[in-house]
C-alpha cells in the first residue's frame, strides 16, 4: 500500500471518528428542535437472554449455514404474483458482495495488516445486494441479479404455487 493511500485511509477514519462525535442534525427556520436518541427497554427471554431480534438473527444464522440444508428459491412478478422462476438451492444462497477477507487494511506498527471492516456473525465481509448466486441439488451455478420488478423470496420448505415460468430443476 502507498503511503499516499494509507495516509487517505488514515485521514478516512479519523473523520469518521469525529462525526461519531457530532451532535445529532437539527431542523431549520422557527422553532428549531434538536432530534435526541430515543432508547427503550425491550424483555429479553429468560431463558436464553436474548430479545425476539437476537433470537431471530441467530435462529436464521443457524438455519442458513445448516450443513446438507436445502431451500427453495422463487422470484416472483410483483405486478401478477406469478413465480417466474423457482429454483432449490443447496445450501444457500449469497450476494455478490460477501468475502473470506476485508476490503480495506492497514499496516500496523509491526507491519501487519489490521482489517478496518470488521468479520461478521456468518464469517464473512461485505454486504448484500447486486446479484445472489447459489448452488443447486444438481450442483448447477445460479446468477441471479436484483432489479426492481421482482421478488425474491427464499424457503427451506417447498411452495405450492400454481405455475412456475421457469424451472431450473428441469435443467440437464
Amino acid at each position: 500500500m502507498s503511503r499516499v493511500t494509507l495516509l487517505a485511509v488514515v485521514v478516512m477514519c479519523l473523520i469518521m471518528l469525529w462525526c461519531s462525535g457530532c451532535p445529532p442534525p437539527t431542523t431549520g427556520g422557527e422553532g428549531t428542535t434538536t432530534v435526541k436518541e430515543q432508547r427503550t427497554d425491550i424483555q429479553a427471554d429468560a431463558t436464553s437472554g436474548l430479545t425476539v431480534e437476537q433470537k431471530n438473527i441467530s435462529k436464521r444464522l443457524l438455519t442458513d449455514n445448516k450443513v446438507g440444508s436445502i431451500k427453495h428459491l422463487y422470484v416472483i412478478s410483483p405486478y401478477s404474483g406469478e413465480v417466474i422462476m423457482y429454483s432449490t438451492v443447496a445450501g444457500k444462497v449469497t450476494s455478490s458482495g460477501k468475502r473470506l477477507k476485508p476490503f480495506l487494511a492497514v499496516p500496523n506498527w509491526n507491519n501487519e495488516a489490521t482489517a478496518v471492516e470488521s468479520l461478521q456473525e456468518d464469517g464473512t465481509y461485505g454486504h448484500s445486494g447486486e446479484y445472489v448466486y447459489w448452488w443447486d441439488t444438481k450442483d448447477v451455478y445460479h446468477q441471479h441479479y436484483l432489479t426492481g420488478g421482482e421478488i425474491v423470496h427464499v424457503s427451506d420448505q417447498p411452495l405450492a404455487v400454481q405455475s412456475v415460468g421457469i424451472n431450473l430443476n428441469n435443467t440437464k
